[in-house]
């Protein structure tokens, strides 16, 4: 597996894990989650990799999500 493919399989888990996070926090529908979390600064810099921020655990990642939206 190329470093790559290991990053992109790491992003996708990390996303999976925050969207249903978001879900349980916040008592959402799982499709209710992702719109919000896609729609959101978060994921722009988790896409991006910006600031290291893909690097949180999704636990802190939920805590930023909720802050930065305002929720």
């Amino acid at each position: 597996m190329t470093e790559e493919a290991l990053e992109q399989f790491y992003q996708e888990s990390l996303e999976e894990r925050l969207i249903q996070n978001i879900a349980k926090e916040l008592h959402l529908s799982l499709e209710e989650a992702m719109d919000c979390y896609y729609k959101s600064r978060l994921a722009g810099l988790i896409q991006g990799g910006k600031e290291g921020v893909q690097y949180l655990d999704y636990r802190a990642l939920t805590a930023l999500f909720m802050e930065m939206e305002k929720v």
